[in-house]
This record gives structure tokens, sequence and C-alpha cells, in this order.
């Protein structure tokens, strides 16, 4: 008896520990579960052979026209989301705000450990949108773009790569880390499909060059 007492003690453990596991990987997700992931290179081509090709136009853009961050949870703001999905042991306040946790940026290779030096790219910049098609939108659908977290359009990186980039399109700006390129078009392609938003030439030449490396 004591034998078999011993032998299921320890079954017992092994499963609490498979269990304990478990539950520490999925509340801190590591790096690479930073993006939703983009269609394969394959399938971003065929999705870019399929959109518009037109000129852009900024006349009336302002980023108030697109809300964010909304509410997504409890007290939890989109920002404040994107950065607990994209870091690793991030722990928030009562208030949803980000007080210790690491972060690695994929368009750097970077690691910050304040979340004061990580932003939340759009891939598809807000005024990119704007010019391509969201002019015409409602307030609910160019909300729904700016605060999307199931296309890969929001990602945590760098501040100051990121305020490099600014607005600007694949045809004049791709992540400094060649590495991380092919993905970076492919969810650009991807998010500009799924909304309906135009190319510009320049930018589908670009788009087409970076899909061909992939």
């Amino acid at each position: 008896m004591p034998k078999l007492y011993a032998r299921r003690r320890l079954g017992i453990l092994a499963a609490l520990t498979g269990l304990m596991t478990s539950v520490t990987l999925f509340a801190s997700p590591s790096a690479s579960a930073a993006l939703p992931t983009p269609v394969s290179a394959a399938t971003a081509r065929s999705y870019l052979a399929s959109l518009t090709v037109a000129a852009e136009n900024r006349t009336g853009y302002s980023r108030d026209l697109f809300p964010h961050w909304i509410t997504i949870s409890g007290s939890c703001n989109t920002r404040e989301t994107v950065l607990k999905r994209d870091g690793t042991n991030v722990v928030t306040n009562s208030s949803c705000a980000a007080t210790s946790g690491t972060w690695y940026s994929p368009y750097d290779g970077a690691t910050w450990t304040s979340a004061s030096d990580v932003d939340i790219d759009h891939v598809v910049p807000l005024a990119e949108a704007w010019d391509s098609g969201a002019s015409a939108w409602t307030t609910a659908q160019r909300r729904a773009f700016a605060n999307d977290l199931t296309r890969p359009q929001l990602i945590a990186v760098t501040d100051r790569v990121n305020q490099a980039k600014g607005d600007q399109d694949p045809a004049t700006w791709v992540p400094p880390r060649s590495a991380y390129v092919c993905t970076y078009v492919r969810a650009w392609v991807q998010v500009k499909y799924y909304y309906n938003l135009s190319v510009d030439p320049a930018e589908k030449s670009a788009l087409q060059n970076h899909l061909a490396a992939c």
C-alpha cells in the first residue's frame, strides 16, 4: 500500500506540474506569438495581383477619424492588450497598465523592459488606409480597422523605429531587420486585401519585389 500510494502521489504531482506549465505558457506568450501569422508568400502574391491599383489621396485625413485605442476587455484597451499579447512575463496594475515585462521588437531585434519604449504599430498605417479607401468608410469601420486584433495589423515594436516608419508604405520603408521583411509584406498585403484597400504603382512594385524573395 505505501508503494502504491507513493506512485499515485507522483502521478498526481506530474499531472499538476504539466498543468502549471501549460498555464504559464498561456499566460506569458513568447515574442514569436506577437503577430497573428500572415498568409503565405504565395497567397500574398495572389492577393496582391487582385488589388486595385490607384493613386493615393490624403485630402481630409485626420488621425482622429480612426478612434483608438478602444476598450477590449475590462479596463484594458487595445494598446494594453497588444502589450500583454506580445510581451513576456508582463505584469499589469489594476488599470491594466504594464508595470513590468519584456518586449522583443521584430522590426529591429531590440529587447525592452519598459513599456514606454514600445509603440503599437499599425502595419498598414491609418493615413495609408485613408489614402487607399478608408476615406469612404464609416466611423465604425475605421474604428474596427484601427483596433484589429484578428488580422496581422497591430504589433509591439521599438518606439523610435515605429516613429521612423511614420505613414510610409513598403515603397519607401520596410523593417530594418531584413529577416522580418517577408513577414511584414505578407501582413501588409493580407490587411489591404481583407479591407479591400488599393495600392499605388510604386507600392505594388515594391511588394512584388519583396514577395519574390520570400
